[in-house]
């Protein structure tokens, strides 16, 4: 499952629907291991297309040898479908090479609203996983009664 906070969800579509007739991508990284993104990171699709993304391979350098620099991860890896829903191409999963990061896919191809999904893509196999989104990582997959006291 994917738990991510609802201002990174919002990043993603606004980046989306900036770019849009265009596929939008980027990464959303968090510390190594953690398994939650932090933060946006919106990249340059280097083929300026509305049905491919590539990353540019410079900035892809930089961005990598940042996160790494940082202790961090691509926790998200994300792109968007202009005309089609939010499942991976044959392309995508070609290009699927982060075998921790969660790819989210978010279609633009209705005006009014978005849809996104969240799978993980290993050795070519695709698996939808559920998204989670909430405002804040802190009580994220606690119960009620986990709530910490306040004495």
């Amino acid at each position: 499952m994917l738990v991510i906070r609802r201002d990174l969800v919002d990043a993603m579509v606004a980046h989306a629907r900036r770019d849009h007739p265009d596929e939008a991508c980027g990464v959303l990284p968090g510390p190594e291991g953690s398994d939650r993104p932090e933060r946006a990171i919106e990249m340059i699709n280097a083929e300026r297309s509305p049905t491919f993304y590539r990353f540019d391979s410079t900035e892809q350098l930089q961005v990598w040898r940042q996160m790494d620099s940082n202790d961090e991860e691509p926790v998200v890896i994300y792109h968007s479908h202009t005309a089609t829903e939010a499942y991976p191409s044959r392309t995508d999963v070609a290009y699927a090479s982060e075998p921790n990061a969660h790819y989210v896919l978010v279609s633009t191809r209705d005006p009014e609203t978005y849809e996104l999904r969240s799978y993980r893509i290993l050795d070519g196999e695709v698996t939808e996983e559920p998204v989670e989104v909430v405002e804040s990582y802190m009580f994220a997959h606690t119960g009620s009664d986990e709530v910490p006291d306040r004495d």
